[in-house]
């Protein structure tokens, strides 16, 4: 019998492209390839690229030509780069990295299997032209969903294969398969952005914003649980547009509910929200939902309205202030974190000012800064009133300082809450590692963590009390409460 082909799937970027690489992996082993972890072992590396900002896709292509680098002295005979740089620079990555022996588009995910045996047999799979695929879809959100169906639309596997195509799954298995045992997983809402940002790029290679439909979130959620996850975070571009082209923009209100009730998960997370779009009704049901975390991931991006205006967005630092003052009127311990841009052109010290004048109001448990850089394609790359590099740099640097003090006082306003903190690890005393989690205030790679001062009793999966009792920066020390550390069997499972 003939060895099974390998494949190594590395991801960058974002949850949705760990989301999206699991969809990759569920193909791939439902063909017959066995994955490994290492792509020395592999005789495939697949790299999932980022192609958001220059520092992700500086980082994708010191991936890519990294596992180059295993070709010849071990099992790696070829490296393929997807996702979403692959996507969006297409035959031009090809050219500029002849390193990699394939660069595959979002139209190729479906075949992903015949793709990367072309390439290992040493054929050549052309690099696909880039287009915008916002003109893929139709203008009118509520004719999307029937012309989606021939559009690649990654993540948005069918949920309900027949029994056995995905292996040691039954017939809720999603077209996915689990590249860690981690007991918290993503689940794709949608695709796409009908936003028009001036300084994104993602809706020209995402596409459209279009929802999945309630029925494979639940289900695909309903095998999570089945696989051991005990929390799920719903990520896509914009998680408050979700439902308006299945002709209900308050769906989200309605599934939330329904995903709380999934046995077996213990934490529904939401990501990605557009405080222009909240809805007292979201709020009340992210507020007020059992097992719905109380977790506000709002997209502010900055606060001064003459910067907000050329950014092609909404509000102003009091509107934003409003919004939180609403939130923790009704969740005193919610957790809210944003990112945030400076040195965008045209930004004046006066506008700075205001956005550092909201930073210290606003009371953020995370906060991501990031210098303005010209993307490719975008409106705000045709914008004259640039910044200098120093300008940018200086601005970036001072925000950030501030961010890092601010976060840390935040933290501090947290000693003595009682939190529940789901086991992330249990550490290795011979190691002097600490055992950690996450509270609900606190989501996966962007976020604080909670360090345990005992790991004692703990077990990777068990949601426990925990008063915190101390801080070490953004992360939280907390005490385990002795009532929560009784481990049942049950529990154990």
């Amino acid at each position: 019998m003939p060895e099974r082909r390998t494949v190594a799937l590395v991801t960058l970027g974002c949850a949705r492209n760990e989301v999206d690489s699991e969809e990759l992996a569920g193909r791939l082993e439902a063909d017959g390839w066995h994955l490994v972890e290492d792509a020395e072992n592999a005789d495939v590396a697949v790299v999932n690229t980022c192609g958001f900002v220059e520092a992700a896709k500086k980082d994708s292509v010191d991936a890519l030509l990294e596992a180059n680098d295993l070709k010849g002295h071990g099992r790696t005979q070829a490296v393929v780069a997807v996702g979403c740089m692959a996507e969006r620079y297409g035959k031009e990555l090809a050219e500029a990295l002849p390193e990699a022996d394939g660069v595959l588009g979002f139209d190729d995910y479906a075949d992903i299997s015949d793709r990367l045996q072309t390439i290992l047999n040493g054929g050549i799979h052309a690099a696909h032209t880039p287009r915008d695929r916002r003109k893929l879809l139709p203008i009118s959100p509520a004719e999307r969903q029937d012309a989606g169906a021939a559009v690649a639309l990654p993540g948005h596997g069918p949920v309900d294969l027949p029994e056995g195509l995905a292996p040691d799954s039954g017939p809720r298995a999603p077209l996915r398969r689990r590249l860690d045992g981690s007991p918290v997983a993503s689940v794709k809402l949608a695709s796409g952005c009908d936003r028009r940002c001036s300084f994104c790029a993602i809706p020209s290679f995402r596409g459209s914003f279009i929802s999945r439909r309630p029925s494979d979130v639940l289900g695909e959620t309903r095998w999570l649980a089945e696989q051991g996850v005990k929390e799920v975070m719903l990520v896509s571009e914009n998680n408050t547009s979700y439902g308006k082209d299945l002709g209900d923009i308050r769906l989200l209100e309605t599934l939330l509910p329904e995903l709380a009730e999934v046995e077996g998960i213990e934490r529904v997370r939401v990501s990605y929200l557009q405080p222009a779009e909240m809805r007292p009704g979201l709020i009340d049901v992210l507020t007020s939902t059992p097992n719905i975390a109380p977790y506000f991931d709002l997209s502010f991006q900055h606060s001064a309205p003459g910067v907000l205006r050329a950014m092609r967005r909404f509000g102003n630092t009091e509107q934003f202030l409003g919004l939180l003052d609403t939130i923790r009127s009704k969740a005193p311990q919610a957790g809210v974190r944003s990112n945030f841009i400076v040195g965008f052109p045209g930004e004046t010290a006066d506008d700075l000012a205001e956005l550092e004048r909201f930073l210290t109001a606003a009371r953020l448990d995370a906060i991501g800064v990031f210098g303005y850089s010209d993307e490719d394609g975008t409106e705000a790359a045709t914008y004259e009133n640039k910044l200098d590099e120093d300008v940018v740099a200086e601005r970036l640097a001072r925000v950030s300082r501030l961010a890092e003090e601010l976060v840390s006082q935040r933290a501090e306003e947290r000693i003595g809450e009682t939190l529940t903190v789901l086991v992330e690890s249990t550490g290795s005393a011979a190691e002097d590692e600490a055992a950690y989690g996450r509270a609900a205030h606190q989501a996966p790679e962007t976020d604080g963590q909670v360090l345990f001062t005992s790991g004692e009793g703990l077990t990777v999966g068990r949601m426990v009390e925990a008063k915190v009792v101390g801080t070490e920066g953004v992360d939280l020390v907390a005490e385990p409460l002795p009532g929560s550390l009784v481990c049942t069997e049950e529990a154990a499972r």
